[in-house]
């Protein structure tokens, strides 16, 4: 059946669950019902009602076999047609007491499930109901010429096909509310995993910039008379390093392999590493890439700080995880005494493991060596399979399991509350129009009549206290529930000993096709087992009271089995469908949506991944990535001192942009005093200065504020001096520095005078011999109210 295109995952689901059961149902509905009519039937007639009913369960067998292979849809219309006009047209044939009610079954069941079948196609469902009337009409006025047609049965028939209608209708909406509120809570997510990936993506490629382009170039601005032969590769490792996109490993790595590969340094920075690791170690390349890159800069931190040339690296499983551990005897440091600004630890180390869902510890103290332990714990497990689900979706993290568990409950919850509705409608409009009107008219048969009428009454009663729950969008409670199925089930026994035998599920027995209808409102949220168990004991109560009153024939037995099937069945088959769309349909779509939305957010993650890596790379290449080339293939000298200079100003560049993520009071200080810190490693003396109260500032303008700065601070060799003046409108960013640089590549440092990276940043600089002043300045919007005087 062609569906639209639009459909969430709940209502396309619904559509091709309600198609299935309307053909199984109809198709079980005419074989049982027809064969029973053939029992009840004059026996001179049976080859005749067997050359139409045959046919028709043929159409059925047909109509099965379309559920796999589909056919074209007139030909699936002309077959359905055929099996309400065959089954219609048979009630002459078959005779007997039975014929009316087989036929009204089969009939008044097949337009029911024929709606459901057609169910995005309302006008053909519409079409073949009135196929179903006609064949009745027709039937009807062959079997009894002298009589007419039973309008009542017609009438009946039509209110089924109203309420099979409407019951779809009000459990679609149901459907498309939950898909519509599982979309909107699914972007939710799908923007704030898309944040942590950048932020994460962002993190780890701050920790790179840091472990290798940040660390060589201030290396190189730190002064002449070393051994350079190392620089050209390693810069060209660095160039490399800062070119490639992270954020996108996948699979796995052995850990073992990677961490053979870890280099030690060359020359006077070479570390020797005695290793002990226990391999293979198969990881996710997620943490062993965080794992490989943060021991790289733990062995670097070693030839830098500890003064010792010698470090041990171990390695070794840990259940489904790995433990990786670096130790020296050097000398030592307190780690609680590292300010935040610096990055070795606490970003390429410490940051870099907790991005992966790992941790790493360090532990030092002065004088005893330095122990640094990354650990990995392994994949979460899975979370068991709630409410009896099996699925074979592949495990989820707890978080997405959680979150799966939670759509899916919503959509059962949204399911179950149309459901319940449905049955609802059904019974009030069942008891108020067909089963009143039979209480009305057979007052004379009911012994006694006011027992019968009680009985009404309670029913009205229970559907007046479930609807007053469920009309305002809550569960009915355990208490309401249990009363109101006991009542139902008294009633279900009133009504079948106040009847006489002979007219037990006949027209004057209004209560028989009714009482499930309650009973179903009341019991749809409980498997499927209990809803069957009532109806047993409601189909056992009327059948004693059938026995009783002497034994029934073949043809009575037969007639009362036509019955159950044509109600209890059908309501039987409809508590199925509710546990289908409970436990079936509702886990199927949230599994359905849950991967559909992996697949965009995992779609949007590496859009705006790429997007920031070209940002990234394109800010780099004006000023470091021509550096690292030059630096990398002899073009630059770290002999020469502009190079020296300009490794330095960009050093200082870095570092700040290292503090951008820093959660600290006053974001300009602290990226101020890490451009500080850069000049005072080249021997430069600094003060710093800062009057009036801090404000926000965004990052743009902080950026804008900060590089004269960090131009000026990087081109000055003995002094300098930085201040920062807060007012209400503005806020003024200053430096002197003395013995400045002559400024030969001035143009490839620092923006044009008068000019700074944001527009709303202005820049002044002046010059006097070899001092140079530069001031960046913001002004600011100033709240109203406020005295600026």
């Amino acid at each position: 059946m062609g569906h639209g295109g639009h459909e969430g995952n709940s209502e396309r689901l619904l559509i091709l669950t309600v198609e299935r059961y309307g053909v199984w149902l109809r198709s079980a509905v005419v074989c049982l019902c027809g064969a029973l009519g053939l029992v009840s039937a004059d026996r001179a007639k049976i080859p005749l009602a067997t050359a139409l009913l045959v046919p028709a369960v043929l159409a059925c067998g047909v109509r099965l076999f379309s559920l796999r292979r589909p056919l074209p849809l007139v030909l699936r219309w002309a077959l359905d047609a055929a099996v309400v006009l065959l089954a219609g047209l048979s009630q002459p044939l078959l005779g007997g007491a039975g014929a009316d009610v087989t036929v009204e079954a089969i009939v008044g069941i097949s337009v029911i499930a024929l709606q459901f079948e057609w169910a995005t196609r309302p006008v053909a469902g519409a079409a073949l109901a009135v196929c179903g009337a006609v064949a009745c009409v027709l039937g009807d006025i062959l079997s009894s010429p002298a009589h007419g047609f039973d309008v009542i049965s017609l009438v009946r028939m039509l209110v089924q096909v109203g309420l099979s209608r409407a019951g779809y209708l009000i459990v679609r909406a149901r459907a498309r509310s939950a898909d519509r509120s599982a979309a909107v809570g699914a972007a939710l997510r799908r923007e704030t995993d898309v944040a942590a990936a950048r932020w994460a993506t962002e993190r780890e490629y701050l920790a790179t910039l840091h472990d290798t382009a940040s660390a060589t170039l201030l290396t190189v601005s730190q002064g002449d008379g070393r051994d350079w032969s190392w620089l050209p590769p390693r810069a060209r490792q660095d160039l490399e390093a800062v070119s490639a996109m992270p954020g996108f490993e996948t699979g796995s790595v052995d850990l073992a392999a990677l961490l053979g590969c870890v280099p030690e340094g060359e020359g006077q920075a070479r570390v020797r590493l005695t290793t002990h690791i226990d391999g293979p170690l198969e990881i996710p390349s997620g943490p062993g890439l965080a794992m490989f890159n943060g021991v790289r800069e733990a062995v670097a931190n070693v030839a830098r700080h500890a003064g010792v040339r010698e470090a041990e690296l171990r390695a070794w499983a840990a259940g489904d995880g790995a433990v990786v551990e670096l130790s020296d005897k050097g000398r030592g440091f307190d780690p609680d005494s590292v300010p935040e600004r610096r990055r070795g630890i606490s970003g390429s180390i410490i940051g870099r493991m907790r991005a992966v869902g790992g941790s790493a510890t360090v532990t030092s103290h002065p004088g005893t060596g330095t122990r640094v332990q990354w650990r990995w714990h392994g994949p979460a497990p899975a979370s068991p399979a709630q409410d009896g689900e099996e699925t074979a979706d592949a495990p989820r993290p707890p978080g997405a399991q959680a979150q799966h568990m939670a759509v899916v409950r919503f959509i059962r919850g949204q399911l179950l509350h149309g459901a319940q509705l449905v049955a609802l409608l059904i019974s009030v409009v069942w008891q108020f129009t067909v089963s009143l009107r039979r209480l009305m008219v057979h007052q004379d048969v009911y012994r006694p009549a006011w027992a019968q009428t009680a009985a009404f009454v309670c029913l009205a009663v229970v559907v007046v206290a479930g609807g007053a729950f469920l009309l305002r969008g809550r569960q009915i409670p355990p208490g309401v529930r249990g009363c109101g199925l006991g009542a139902v089930l008294a009633v279900s026994a009133v009504c079948a000993f106040t009847l006489p035998a002979e007219q037990s599920t006949g027209p004057a027995d209004w209560a028989f096709g009714v009482v499930g209808w309650h009973a179903l409102f009341l019991l749809a949220d409980l498997r499927i087992r209990v809803y069957a168990a009532f109806l047993g004991a409601h189909i056992a109560l009327n059948t004693a009271a059938v026995a009783l009153s002497g034994a029934p024939t073949a043809a009575e037995l037969a007639a009362l089995g036509v019955a159950t099937v044509g109600s209890c069945g059908l309501q039987l088959s409809v508590g199925f469908l509710m546990t289908h769309l409970l436990h079936g349909t509702a886990p199927a779509a949230g599994s359905a949506a849950a991967r559909e939305e992996e697949l965009r957010t995992r779609q949007r993650i590496q859009e705006h991944l790429r997007s920031d890596h070209k940002e990234r790379y394109r800010a780099l290449t004006a000023t470091t990535v021509p550096l690292l080339v030059g630096l990398g293939h002899g073009a630059l000298s770290p002999h020469d001192e502009e190079v020296r200079r300009r490794c330095g100003v960009e050093a200082a560049r870095m570092r700040r942009l290292f503090a951008e993520g820093d959660a600290v009071a006053d974001p300009l200080l602290n990226e101020l005093r890490a451009c500080v810190e850069v000049a005072e490693h080249q021997g430069v003396r600094v003060s710093l200065a800062v009057r009036g109260r801090p404000g926000e500032v965004p990052v743009e303008v902080r950026r804008g504020l900060i590089d004269p700065v960090a131009v000026t601070l990087g081109r000055t060799r003995s002094t300098a001096r930085v201040t920062v003046v807060w007012t209400p409108r503005s806020v003024r960013v200053s430096v002197v520095g003395a013995d400045c640089a002559d400024g030969r590549t001035t143009g490839a440092v620092a923006p044009p005078h008068g000019r700074s990276a944001d527009p709303d940043v202005s820049v002044v600089r002046t010059t006097r011999g070899k001092s140079v002043w530069a001031e960046a300045s913001w002004s600011r919007a100033v709240p109203s109210g406020v005295d600026v005087t």
